[in-house]
């Protein structure tokens, strides 16, 4: 975009063009008084934690795995023998629960 002159109107606004029409910008002011307005995007705070580590390597990890990996049919039943043999696995891993004392 080549520069241009804008004037600010009496509200305090100044019109950056439809491109930009319903986007969200930061607006800074630096040290020598240019302005510096950056296209920013909303993330909702239910999904903020896929921005920190350990689960933004993990994300990017996953979404390069599918990238090069060609999907295949799964053998269902194979899938949940699996399970079952991680189930006894984890059952027998367990504490045992105490003994209910009955109510009277």
């Amino acid at each position: 975009m080549p520069a241009e002159i804008k004037r600010v109107g009496l509200s305090g606004q100044i019109s950056v063009g439809r491109e930009l029409a319903g986007k969200l910008l930061r607006l800074e002011q630096l040290e020598d008084g240019r302005l510096l307005l950056t296209p920013v995007v909303d993330v909702p705070e239910s999904q903020l934690w896929t921005l920190g580590e350990p689960h933004r390597s993990r994300i990017e990890r996953g979404l390069e795995w599918a990238a090069k990996t060609l999907p295949e049919e799964t053998d269902i039943e194979a899938l949940v023998k699996r399970a079952d043999v991680k189930a006894k696995a984890t059952k027998t891993l367990e504490a045992p629960k105490p003994a209910r004392r009955k109510k009277r």
